[in-house]
C-alpha cells in the first residue's frame, strides 16, 4: 500500500496542495520561528491529532519474515523537515501515530518485538522535544490481551497519551467483544483511541475501486472510518465503555456527512443493534472527528452535527492535503472559545498537554 499511496502524494504535492503549504506559513519560516496561530487578538497553542511517522529500525526485527522490505521514503521519517513543516503551519504540538498496521499480521511474539521498537522509538524522539511532540502507540490488536498491556506499558511507563488502530483487524471488526480488553484498558486509562484507516483493503474486495484518481485513498478511507465507527455503535462499545474516547480520521469518515441513516437504523426490522442510546449520544459524547473536511461549510456541518467539543484539528503529516489551520480559525460561525477549542483546547485536554 505504501508505494501507491507515496505516489499520489507527491503527485498531490507538486500541484495546489503543495502550494498552500509552502504559501501559509513561509515568512514565519523564513525567520525561523513557529506562524502565530491568533484568535480574539491573541496567540494560542494548537495541537495536532493526525501525524504519521515510521521507524525504519523495526527492519532489526522483521528481517527474515514475510513482513521485511518495507519501504521508508526520507519524507515520512522523523527529523527537523517535520518541525519545519509544523511551524509553517502554525502547528504547536503534534500527536505522532504509526498507521497502516501491516503488524495486524504478525504472531505475538513478533507483534511484541515491533511494537516495542515503534513505541521505543517514538518515545526517544518525544523526549528529545517534548514541547513539539506527544505519542500515540500503535498496539498489535490482533491479539487484544498483548494489545492491552502494551496500552499499558506505553501510557505508564513511556508517557504516551492514548493509541492508534485500524478500521479493522484484517477484515474482522474490532468493535467485537473479542477486543473487549483493550477498549476496557482504554477507558481504565483515561486516553484517547486515534482510529486512521487503510483504504478500505479489508472492508471491500479486492479490487473494488477504481485506481484512478487513488479512490482507494480518496473514497475507501473514509468509508473505513464510517464502517468503523458504525460498529462501534451498533455493537455497543460505548455502552459497555461509556467513558471510551475514539477518534475518527479524515472529519469522521461519511458517519456525520449522512447521519439521519445511522440515527434511525435500530429502529428498522431485523437491525438486531446492541446500542442502548440513540446513535447521536454517542457521536456527541465517546466520538471525535479531526478537521480535514477541508471547506467552511463541510466544517459548518461537522460542528453541527457533533459539536465543538468532539472536533479536534487533524493535518495528516506529512502527507500534503490542504490545511484546516486557516479555516477553523476564520469561521464565522464558531466563536473565540470555540475555535480555540477546536484547534488546541480538546486535544490538550485528552491528550493532557500542559501548554
Amino acid at each position: 500500500m505504501m508505494p501507491n499511496r507515496r505516489d499520489f502524494f507527491k503527485c498531490l504535492g507538486g500541484t495546489t496542495a503543495g502550494l498552500y503549504m509552502l504559501a501559509h506559513g513561509l515568512e514565519a519560516s523564513a525567520q525561523g520561528r513557529r506562524k502565530p496561530i491568533m484568535v480574539g487578538g491573541r496567540e494560542i497553542t494548537t495541537v495536532d491529532i493526525h501525524a504519521h511517522t515510521i521507524i525504519p529500525s523495526v527492519e532489526d526485527v522483521t528481517r527474515g519474515t514475510e513482513f521485511a522490505g518495507r519501504n521508508y521514503p526520507d519524507w515520512y521519517l522523523l527529523g527537523n523537515h517535520r518541525l519545519t513543516a509544523m511551524d509553517e503551519r502554525g502547528i504547536d504540538y503534534a500527536a505522532l501515530s504509526i498507521n497502516t498496521y501491516w503488524w495486524y499480521g504478525a504472531d505475538r511474539r513478533l507483534a511484541e518485538r515491533i511494537v516495542q521498537v515503534h513505541d521505543e522509538q517514538l518515545t526517544a524522539w518525544v523526549n528529545d522535544h517534548p514541547d513539539r511532540f506527544v505519542a500515540l502507540t500503535s498496539v498489535a490488536l490482533q491479539h487484544p490481551e498483548l494489545a492491552a498491556e502494551q496500552l499499558e506499558y506505553a501510557v505508564n511507563e513511556l508517557g504516551h497519551r492514548g493509541a492508534s488502530v485500524g478500521g479493522t483487524v484484517l477484515g474482522e471488526s474490532n468493535a467485537i467483544s473479542k477486543y473487549d480488553p483493550f477498549w476496557a484498558k482504554a477507558e481504565e486509562l483515561g486516553v484517547p483511541v486515534f482510529m486512521h484507516p487503510t483504504n478500505s483493503e479489508q472492508v471491500l474486495r479486492e479490487g473494488g475501486l477504481p485506481e484512478i484518481a487513488n479512490q482507494g485513498n480518496i473514497i475507501g478511507n473514509p468509508l473505513e472510518t464510517t464502517v468503523f465507527l458504525s460498529n462501534m455503535i451498533f455493537e455497543g462499545v460505548f455502552d459497555r465503555f461509556p467513558a471510551l474516547k475514539v477518534c475518527g480520521a479524515h472529519g469522521g469518515g461519511y458517519l456525520p456527512s449522512y447521519f439521519g441513516r445511522t440515527e434511525v437504523a435500530c429502529a428498522r426490522p431485523n437491525a438486531n443493534c446492541r446500542n442502548q442510546r440513540r446513535p447521536t449520544a454517542y457521536l456527541r459524547d465517546n466520538i471525535l472527528a479531526d478537521s480535514m473536511v477541508f471547506s467552511t461549510q463541510a466544517l459548518r456541518h461537522l460542528v453541527a452535527e457533533m459539536g465543538v467539543s468532539q472536533v479536534v484539528y487533524g493535518s495528516d503529516q506529512p502527507f500534503p492535503w490542504p490545511d484546516t489551520m486557516d479555516l477553523i480559525a476564520g469561521a464565522d460561525f464558531l466563536d473565540d472559545t470555540e475555535k480555540e477549542a477546536i484547534l488546541g483546547g480538546n486535544l490538550r485536554r485528552l491528550l493532557h498537554i500542559e501548554a
